[in-house]
């Protein structure tokens, strides 16, 4: 049983009252996808926050453990204790920077899936207008805009592929195959 109330906005495939058509169905579909990515980026989002104030915290407290280990004597037991203790603080110090670029990627990923909901929300509105869905020169619009949204070469190299007929599993293989050379360049949009 369903008991929302009928706005015309729901799937109508499952009622053979009512008409339907493919193209309500699949601005249906988009926009749930668009939806559940948005979803799923705010709640990881605030996550990252937490991990983001977590190791800032923890870099001010290193930076105060540094001053204090500097301040030890050099000789003797304490010598030794201050090397060690020098020692762990660096070994602290990468795996903040390896924190540091797994909220760099955070920050890549968050904005390519917000592309794909801006993407999706334009496709739906597109496909919704026959007028417009009809229309060579708003399609062209459309993927310009698409376009004139990325930020980076790989994605703009990537979306370029595919109107040229690449296939698009070719054209992802060929992207990771591309970051896994790249190593660890890492940039914030």
């Amino acid at each position: 049983m369903n008991d929302a109330p009928d706005t015309g906005r729901g799937t109508r495939v499952r009622s053979p009252e009512q008409d339907w058509s493919h193209v309500h169905e699949t601005m249906l579909m988009l926009e749930l996808a668009a939806g559940q990515i948005d979803a799923a980026m705010t709640e990881s989002s605030s996550s990252v926050d937490v991990l983001t104030g977590t190791f800032t915290s923890m870099a001010g407290c290193l930076q105060s453990i540094r001053a204090d280990i500097a301040a030890l004597a050099n000789d003797g037991e304490t010598g030794r204790r201050k090397a060690a203790l020098e020692g762990a603080t660096g070994e602290v110090d990468g795996m903040a920077r390896q924190a540091i670029m797994a909220f760099q990627f955070y920050d890549r990923l968050s904005q390519r899936l917000a592309h794909v909901c801006h993407s999706l929300a334009d496709l739906s509105g597109l496909v919704a207008d026959p007028g417009r869905a009809q229309s060579r020169d708003q399609w062209v619009r459309l993927q310009e805009s698409i376009r004139s949204k990325y930020t980076s070469a790989e994605e703009r190299q990537m979306f370029e592929a595919v109107l040229d007929g690449v296939p698009v599993r070719e054209v992802l293989q060929r992207f990771v195959n591309d970051m896994k050379t790249r190593g660890d360049d890492i940039e914030f949009f």
